[in-house]
């Protein structure tokens, strides 16, 4: 979790990720608008979130993939009220699961759509929202 200074004191930050080596290709593609998910070449299986080894056989053949940005909504929940910062100035918000048309779930925010709006099964696209120098995935319907 990165560390911030606000009004003089410390905090944590949840909201803004840790690139490590293995991750950074991740975050590099974010950066160019490029959304990445993990592939196995034993049993060609896509995964996310991305590991060093396949959920699926165990395989550590596996590279990065682009992924469309196709997805369809599994589930949500609107938070309306979070007090981890900066989340509370964001409320609300709709985290949501969804399944990527590559096959692997994904925790995700839905933006740009209301609440009443929301149904299991929509189709959505990725977007990014930037997030003090990062670009993280989110989806907006299609």
């Amino acid at each position: 979790m990165a560390a911030t200074t606000e009004k003089g004191a410390s905090s944590v930050r949840f909201d803004l990720p840790e690139p490590d080596a293995f991750t950074e290709p991740y975050w590099a593609a974010a950066a160019e608008g490029r959304l990445l998910v993990r592939h196995c070449r034993d049993c060609d299986r896509t995964h996310h979130y991305p590991r060093e080894f396949c959920p699926g056989c165990w395989s550590e053949n596996v590279d990065w993939a682009e992924a469309s940005g196709r997805a369809t909504l599994y589930t949500w929940s609107v938070v309306h009220r979070n007090d981890l910062p900066p989340f509370g100035t964001r409320t609300p918000y709709t985290a949501a699961v969804v399944d990527l048309a590559e096959g692997p779930r994904m925790m995700t925010e839905v933006v740009d759509c209301a609440e009443e709006d929301l149904a299991v099964g929509m189709e959505l696209e990725f977007t990014f929202r930037e997030a003090e120098g990062f670009r993280v995935a989110v989806f907006r319907p299609a």
